[in-house]
Protein backbone atom coordinates (compact mmCIF):
# COMPACT_ATOMS: atom_id res chain seq x y z
CA UNK A 1 0.00 0.00 0.00
CA UNK A 2 2.07 2.96 -1.27
CA UNK A 3 5.77 3.21 -2.07
CA UNK A 4 7.81 2.17 1.78
CA UNK A 5 4.52 2.61 3.69
CA UNK A 6 4.12 -0.25 5.58
CA UNK A 7 0.47 -1.47 6.44
CA UNK A 8 -1.78 -4.46 7.24
CA UNK A 9 -5.17 -5.02 5.48
CA UNK A 10 -7.42 -6.09 8.97
CA UNK A 11 -10.50 -7.55 9.28
CA UNK A 12 -12.91 -7.98 12.10
CA UNK A 13 -14.74 -11.58 12.70
CA UNK A 14 -17.91 -11.16 12.67
CA UNK A 15 -19.86 -13.46 15.32
CA UNK A 16 -21.65 -15.91 12.66
CA UNK A 17 -18.06 -16.50 10.57
CA UNK A 18 -17.77 -20.26 10.68
CA UNK A 19 -14.12 -20.72 9.90
CA UNK A 20 -13.96 -18.25 13.01
CA UNK A 21 -15.92 -19.99 15.08
CA UNK A 22 -13.43 -20.55 17.89
CA UNK A 23 -13.19 -16.46 18.39
CA UNK A 24 -16.70 -15.41 17.80
CA UNK A 25 -17.71 -14.36 21.58
CA UNK A 26 -16.90 -10.78 20.46
CA UNK A 27 -15.42 -9.07 17.46
CA UNK A 28 -11.74 -9.41 16.94
CA UNK A 29 -9.37 -7.89 14.68
CA UNK A 30 -7.64 -11.00 12.13
CA UNK A 31 -6.68 -11.46 8.59
CA UNK A 32 -8.36 -12.31 5.79
CA UNK A 33 -8.41 -16.11 4.92
CA UNK A 34 -10.35 -19.59 4.70
CA UNK A 35 -9.94 -22.52 3.59
CA UNK A 36 -8.53 -24.63 0.42
CA UNK A 37 -11.21 -26.16 -2.05
CA UNK A 38 -10.62 -30.25 -3.22
CA UNK A 39 -8.59 -29.60 -6.54
CA UNK A 40 -7.22 -26.24 -5.39
CA UNK A 41 -3.37 -25.21 -5.14
CA UNK A 42 -2.57 -23.04 -1.55
CA UNK A 43 -1.70 -19.94 -3.80
CA UNK A 44 -5.26 -20.27 -5.79
CA UNK A 45 -6.71 -20.33 -2.47
CA UNK A 46 -5.10 -17.22 -1.28
CA UNK A 47 -6.22 -15.42 -3.89
CA UNK A 48 -9.63 -16.36 -4.03
CA UNK A 49 -9.85 -15.80 -0.40
CA UNK A 50 -8.38 -12.37 -0.67
CA UNK A 51 -10.76 -11.57 -3.20
CA UNK A 52 -14.06 -13.00 -1.37
CA UNK A 53 -13.04 -11.05 1.53
CA UNK A 54 -11.83 -7.78 0.58
CA UNK A 55 -12.54 -7.69 -2.91
CA UNK A 56 -8.56 -7.08 -3.61
CA UNK A 57 -6.92 -8.73 -6.85
CA UNK A 58 -3.69 -10.35 -5.50
CA UNK A 59 -0.59 -11.45 -6.95
CA UNK A 60 2.26 -13.11 -6.15
CA UNK A 61 1.68 -14.28 -2.51
CA UNK A 62 4.96 -15.64 -1.01
CA UNK A 63 4.73 -17.88 1.42
CA UNK A 64 6.18 -16.20 4.74
CA UNK A 65 5.34 -19.09 7.54
CA UNK A 66 2.95 -21.66 9.24
CA UNK A 67 1.42 -22.02 12.40
CA UNK A 68 0.62 -25.46 13.26
CA UNK A 69 -0.84 -27.50 16.06
CA UNK A 70 -2.01 -31.09 16.93
CA UNK A 71 -5.62 -32.03 18.17
CA UNK A 72 -7.48 -35.15 18.89
CA UNK A 73 -4.83 -36.88 16.34
CA UNK A 74 -4.68 -34.78 14.15
CA UNK A 75 -2.28 -32.06 12.69
CA UNK A 76 -3.22 -28.75 11.48
CA UNK A 77 -1.79 -26.55 9.21
CA UNK A 78 -2.06 -22.67 8.65
CA UNK A 79 0.12 -21.31 5.91
CA UNK A 80 0.99 -17.63 6.13
CA UNK A 81 1.28 -15.46 3.03
CA UNK A 82 2.04 -11.85 1.86
CA UNK A 83 2.40 -9.56 -0.80
CA UNK A 84 2.28 -6.35 -1.92
CA UNK A 85 0.83 -6.84 -5.31
CA UNK A 86 -2.66 -5.89 -5.68
CA UNK A 87 -5.03 -4.05 -7.22
CA UNK A 88 -9.05 -3.10 -6.76
CA UNK A 89 -11.08 -1.30 -4.22
CA UNK A 90 -11.08 -2.86 -0.71
CA UNK A 91 -14.37 -3.33 0.75
CA UNK A 92 -16.00 -5.20 3.43
CA UNK A 93 -18.05 -8.47 2.89
CA UNK A 94 -20.34 -10.64 5.34
CA UNK A 95 -17.03 -12.14 6.37
CA UNK A 96 -16.56 -9.42 8.13
CA UNK A 97 -14.99 -5.25 7.96
CA UNK A 98 -11.73 -4.83 6.22
CA UNK A 99 -9.32 -1.68 6.43
CA UNK A 100 -6.15 -0.61 6.23
CA UNK A 101 -4.27 -0.30 9.65
CA UNK A 102 -0.92 1.53 10.25
CA UNK A 103 1.36 -1.10 12.21
CA UNK A 104 2.36 1.17 15.24
CA UNK A 105 -1.32 1.21 15.81
CA UNK A 106 -2.11 -2.31 15.80
CA UNK A 107 -1.70 -2.64 19.37
CA UNK A 108 -4.33 -0.46 20.33
CA UNK A 109 -6.79 -2.72 18.31
CA UNK A 110 -9.07 -5.81 19.64
CA UNK A 111 -6.78 -8.50 17.77
CA UNK A 112 -7.58 -12.08 17.71
CA UNK A 113 -5.51 -14.73 19.45
CA UNK A 114 -1.78 -14.41 19.81
CA UNK A 115 -2.07 -12.20 16.51
CA UNK A 116 0.65 -10.13 18.16
CA UNK A 117 3.10 -13.05 17.29
CA UNK A 118 1.52 -14.44 14.39
CA UNK A 119 2.23 -10.87 12.85
CA UNK A 120 6.29 -11.49 14.12
CA UNK A 121 6.55 -14.57 12.11
CA UNK A 122 5.30 -12.38 9.22
CA UNK A 123 7.90 -9.67 9.44
CA UNK A 124 10.82 -11.30 10.91
CA UNK A 125 13.29 -13.43 8.96
CA UNK A 126 14.37 -15.44 11.81
CA UNK A 127 10.64 -16.83 12.20
CA UNK A 128 8.78 -19.36 10.08
CA UNK A 129 6.82 -21.36 12.82
CA UNK A 130 4.31 -20.91 14.98
CA UNK A 131 3.44 -23.88 16.77
CA UNK A 132 0.95 -24.17 19.57
CA UNK A 133 1.16 -27.32 21.95
CA UNK A 134 -0.34 -28.92 25.41
CA UNK A 135 1.22 -28.93 28.37
CA UNK A 136 -0.57 -28.96 32.06
CA UNK A 137 -4.19 -29.31 29.85
CA UNK A 138 -2.63 -25.80 28.60
CA UNK A 139 -2.73 -24.20 25.20
CA UNK A 140 1.00 -22.72 24.76
CA UNK A 141 3.06 -21.86 21.39
CA UNK A 142 6.70 -21.27 20.49
CA UNK A 143 7.82 -18.86 17.68
CA UNK A 144 10.39 -20.94 15.82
Amino acid sequence: RGHGEQKYLGKINVPFTPCASFRTFKEMVTFPGGHVEIGESFTDAVIREVKEETGLNIKSPQLCGIKDWYENECRYVVLFYKTNKFSGNLQSSNEGKVWWEEIDNLTNLNLSLDMKDMIRVFNEDDLSEFFYYQKDGKWLHDLK
